[in-house]
């Protein structure tokens, strides 16, 4: 039944979407020109990968081809393991959000979820990590279980319910008039009693790992950012500890921190990902290496704001995402390790493949973007050696580009094939 429904779902997306299905009904192989293997960061030409129901069991320039096993010649593309955003968010649109919790029911902005799933996944993303519902609280769980029963296509999630924050903190409702008690976008936790509360119950309504909010507003003086932080060190060590006793590896804690001191504390206490970091001190950034804390740059959504602003704002911006790239540099000659997060909602979901592109214009190399989305990406998630690679026993989250993406970064905008799971859910 959940491959009979996930092939109905993606029936009805398209004559480029196909429902190859049911799973495990017989062998497939899929060749193609090229086939990019991540981890070497060299191309195989041609590229073959053999599926047998949801995994992959072979690959190489020329695999076995086991008796009546269908063979899909992709063509001049190269085959990829699916793309993986560690920062999105699912429950947010272009225009909207501020005021979503106000306007918007909550099963509205499901059903905008569902459709965001969706865009995701044509766009080659198989796998993702929703940061934060802004106000939704734990409808990402509805959201990331239909996707698993089939009931609707989508990425793998990983979903943290609401993101947490102080009362007056970055997602609280600030500048409304108070009699009207606008609800805030995140959940509130002003000591280390309310963070474990609030932890307790969000994975008691499926959450499977926190997004807290480090730091506040930021400003820009003299070309200086000035980050204020919202929780000490102290405090997110309780809830790293917190989130630490209910899971392992891609269940901890992530926090949206741009700068000084706050993302130094978050380090200190061990988060799993610094999602933004704008600036990272020396100190933070040794600490990063040291113990495989990945930083999540999200240059895409500055250069969404940057395309949006007016005549004034516009220089201004530019700037503050010139400041960024600059001290994206100083953390690659650091060696911090960077993991792919675009922070789409607020700029059109599918669209987010550019934030390996700007991460490459930036100056990482080719191979390294893509071990960054890809190997990385899995490993933050919690699914090491399951995606992230193709690689026999992995799951068949297969994608083909137009292009070469070690010879051109925009290749992965080009996405014409998408595998997850073994099932087809597009073919163009």
């Amino acid at each position: 039944m959940k491959n009979l429904l996930a092939g109905l779902a993606v029936g009805l997306l398209g004559a480029s979407c196909v429902a190859q299905g049911p799973v495990g009904a017989k062998a497939v192989v899929l060749h193609a020109a090229r086939m990019v293997d991540v981890a070497s960061g060299k191309v195989v030409a041609p590229g073959e990968v053999l599926v047998e129901g949801e995994r992959i069991v072979a690959v190489g320039a020329k695999v076995e081809r086991p008796t009546g096993v269908e063979v899909i010649d992709l063509g001049d593309v190269t085959l990829l393991p699916g793309l993986i955003d560690v920062h999105v968010h699912l429950f947010l649109h272009p225009g909207a959000e501020d005021l979503q919790t106000v306007q918007e029911s909550v099963p509205q902005r499901v059903l905008i979820a569902a459709d965001a799933a969706k865009k995701d996944l044509m766009a080659g993303f198989t796998a993702e990590r929703d940061m934060g519902t802004e106000g939704a609280g734990c409808a990402d769980v509805a959201v990331r279980d239909a996707i698993n029963s089939g009931l609707i296509p989508g990425p793998r999630m990983r979903v943290s319910c609401n993101a947490v924050d102080l009362t007056g903190g970055h997602e609280d409702a600030i500048g409304y008039n108070p009699a009207q008690h606008v609800l805030s976008n995140a959940d509130y936790a002003n000591s280390v009693g309310d963070l474990v509360r609030v932890i307790r119950e969000q994975r008691k309504g499926g959450a499977d790992f926190t997004k807290i909010y480090e730091t506040g507003k930021d400003s820009y003086e003299g070309g200086v950012l000035k980050t204020p932080y919202q929780y000490t060190e102290v405090e997110l060590k309780a809830a790293v500890a917190e989130a630490a006793r209910t899971g392992g590896v891609g269940h901890g804690v992530s926090v949206h921190a741009t700068g000084e001191p706050g993302t130094g504390y978050a380090v200190a206490a061990g988060v799993e990902s610094v999602d933004h970091a704008y600036v990272l001190s020396e100190a933070t950034m040794k600490a990063m290496r040291a113990k495989g804390i990945f930083a999540v740059p999200t240059f895409a959504i500055s250069e969404y704001f940057v395309e949006q602003a007016g005549a004034e704002g516009k220089a201004k911006r530019r700037a503050q995402q010139d400041f960024h790239a600059a001290e994206f540099k100083k953390q690659m000659t650091a060696g911090v390790p960077f993991a792919v997060g675009s922070d789409v909602g607020p700029f059109p979901h599918g669209t987010q493949a550019r934030e390996m592109v700007l991460m490459g214009r930036y100056g990482l190399q080719a191979a390294e973007v893509l071990r960054a989305d890809m190997i990385h990406g899995a490993k933050l998630l919690g699914w090491e050696g399951k995606i992230g690679e193709l690689k026999a026993g992995y799951f068949a989250d297969v994608v083909a580009v137009k292009g070469n993406p070690l010879e051109d970064l925009s290749a992965v905008e080009r996405v014409v094939f998408v595998m997850k799971g073994g099932v087809i859910y597009r073919k163009d």
